[in-house]
């Protein structure tokens, strides 16, 4: 009971190689990675698809300049629903 140390006649068990270790290591992060990046999405091509189209729409921004109006694009959504009594009379 409570022993730390292999009986004398028994061997350490063989230890893996360090590249062969971390070739494993290596691989095992990826597939988290991966699984990481599409955790909650049903459709993973769809999200690529739309990922790349996002870039190519930013560079194609990029590379053209600025507008010739100059600015930037503003829109404004206003929704004002009031029920304050007194204040609106209908």
């Amino acid at each position: 009971m409570g022993m730390c140390f292999p009986c004398p006649g028994e061997s350490a068990p063989p230890s893996p190689d360090p590249e062969e270790k971390r070739a494993k290591l290596a691989e095992a992060a990826e597939r988290r990675q991966k699984e990481a990046a599409s955790r909650g999405i049903l459709d993973v091509r769809s999200v690529e698809e739309k990922r790349k189209k996002k870039e190519k729409m930013e560079k194609q921004m990029a590379t053209s300049g600025p507008p010739a109006e100059g600015g930037l694009r503003v829109s404004i959504k206003m929704d004002l629903r009031l029920n304050l009594p007194g204040i609106l009379a209908n």
